[in-house]
């Protein structure tokens, strides 16, 4: 699944109007303006092979890894809030990870993040979409690529958590 989809769909599920996607962007740490957004938030061309054309157009541009990252990480913000050290903390070092987590697993965890889930509310929305999954899968698409028990979450698995997610914010 393409990075494109992956903000339709999730644009979708929550009901995100596309000037909230705009500051969501903005907060992520990249600035688009709404009429880039739409090219982002539309679906590429499909060659007379059946293959989608990834290269921007007028009308379309790709999301790449660091925009999907940029979006999400504004929409933790956009719905908890930015997180400011307390008193006496020292300032969080972003680490630089050894290995990237695939897209899917990237969105799973900070969709998770944002929408304040537990486990137990994602194997609920797992199951509203009709897929049973153990909190053992979902720790092992959680964990950090590097991890030995890490697991890459598959295009289905993505599927089905953006259906249950539509079913339970639009419903």
């Amino acid at each position: 699944m393409i990075n494109n989809d992956l903000l339709i769909r999730l644009r979708y599920a929550l009901d995100i109007k596309n000037t909230d996607v705009v500051e969501m962007f903005r907060l992520g740490g990249m600035e688009f303006t709404k009429e880039e957004v739409l090219k982002i938030l539309s679906k590429p061309k499909v060659d007379e092979d059946g293959e989608m054309d990834l290269t921007p157009t007028d009308e379309f541009i790709p999301c790449d890894y660091e925009m999907l990252d940029a979006f999400l990480n504004g929409l933790i913000i956009f719905k908890r809030g930015k997180q400011e050290p307390k008193p006496g903390q020292a300032q969080l070092q972003v680490q630089t990870p050894t290995k990237k987590d695939a897209p899917n697993n990237l969105f799973i965890k900070k969709v998770k993040v944002a929408l304040s889930l537990t486990t137990e509310d994602m194997i609920e929305i797992f199951y509203d979409a009709g897929l049973n999954v153990s909190k053992g899968e979902i720790g092992a698409i959680l964990r950090k690529a590097d991890h030995r028990n890490y697991k890459e979450c598959g295009d289905n698995f993505t599927r089905n958590f953006i259906k249950g997610l539509t079913m339970r914010y639009r419903d």
